[in-house]
C-alpha cells in the first residue's frame, strides 16, 4: 500500500461532498494537497481544515468549462513549482435532466464533455508524462455508472468518453509504478446527485481514493466505491488489489 505522507495530491472539486471528504482523507494520511474549486473563496474553510492536520496546502480556481482557465491553473501549479504525485479528478457537472430526451440540446453535451471529459484529459495530459519521468505516480478519475439513461445522454455520454481515455491511456503504462483507474461514488446526496440519491456522501469513502494507495502496477480498473464502504483503507486496498484486474488481458 502506498505511503502518500509528504506527497502531493490535486483534487478537483475539493470544495464540498466527495472532493471536501476526499481531501480530509488524504491529509489525514499526511498527504499535502492542491484544492481546486470554480471560486478560490470556496475551498476556504477546506483549506483551514486539512492546515490543521499538519499538511501543506494551497488552492486553485477555474471553471472548467472555460478550457483556458484549466491551462491558467496549471500553468500556476507549475509555477509553484509543486511536484504532483497524485492527481483526483473529483470535479464533474450533470447538465440537465431531460424528460423529452428527443429535444436534448446539442449545449447538453458540449458542456458536460468540456467539464466531465476535456478538462480532466488535460490535466491527466500535464501530469502524467511527468509522473513517468519520475516513475511514481496515480490517477483517479471520477466516473459515472449511469447506463440506459438517454434522459442524461449529455453527462453519460461525457463519463463514457472519459472512461475510454482513462483505459486508452492506462494501456501505455500497465505494469509500472505510474498507474491510472476510474473511480464511481455510486448515487450519493451530493450537488450533482441531488437530494433524494439513496447513499450519504460518506459511503464514498475510502472506496473514492482507494485507487491512489493501491500498489500493484494495474492500470484501467472501474473501482466502484460502494463495493468498498465501511472498510478500512487497509481493507479496500488489500481487496482492490485482489479482486480487481487489469482489462488489458495477460
Amino acid at each position: 500500500m502506498v505511503n502518500v505522507k509528504g506527497r502531493w495530491a490535486l483534487i478537483t472539486g475539493a470544495a464540498r461532498g466527495i472532493g471536501y471528504l476526499t481531501a480530509k482523507l488524504m491529509a489525514e494520511r499526511g498527504c499535502n494537497l492542491i484544492l481546486h474549486s470554480r471560486d478560490i473563496t470556496h475551498t476556504e474553510k477546506v483549506l483551514a481544515e486539512v492546515k490543521a492536520l499538519g499538511v501543506e496546502a494551497y488552492a486553485v480556481s477555474a471553471e472548467l468549462s472555460d478550457l483556458t482557465a484549466v491551462q491558467a491553473m496549471l500553468a500556476e501549479i507549475d509555477r509553484r513549482g509543486t511536484q504532483v504525485d497524485i492527481v483526483l479528478n473529483n470535479a464533474g457537472m450533470q447538465i440537465a435532466y431531460r424528460t423529452e430526451y428527443f429535444k436534448t440540446p446539442v449545449s447538453d453535451y458540449t458542456e458536460s464533455f468540456k467539464i466531465n471529459t476535456i478538462a480532466p484529459a488535460m490535466i491527466c495530459y500535464h501530469f502524467m508524462p511527468k509522473m513517468i519521468e519520475r516513475g511514481f505516480g496515480r490517477i483517479l478519475n471520477t466516473t459515472s455508472g449511469i447506463r440506459l439513461e438517454p434522459e442524461q445522454a449529455g453527462y453519460s455520454a461525457s463519463k463514457a468518453a472519459l472512461d475510454k481515455i482513462t483505459i486508452d491511456l492506462g494501456s501505455k503504462v500497465e505494469g509500472t509504478d505510474v498507474m491510472i483507474n476510474l473511480t464511481d461514488p455510486g448515487w450519493c446526496r451530493t450537488d450533482l446527485g441531488g437530494p433524494h440519491a439513496p447513499n450519504a456522501p460518506e459511503s464514498a469513502i475510502p472506496g473514492i481514493v482507494v485507487g491512489a494507495f493501491v500498489d500493484d502496477k494495474k492500470s484501467g480498473r472501474y473501482l466502484n466505491a460502494p463495493f468498498f464502504t465501511g472498510m478500512t483503507l487497509e481493507d479496500a486496498v488489500a481487496k482492490a488489489e485482489a479482486e480487481f484486474d487489469s482489462p488489458y488481458g495477460k
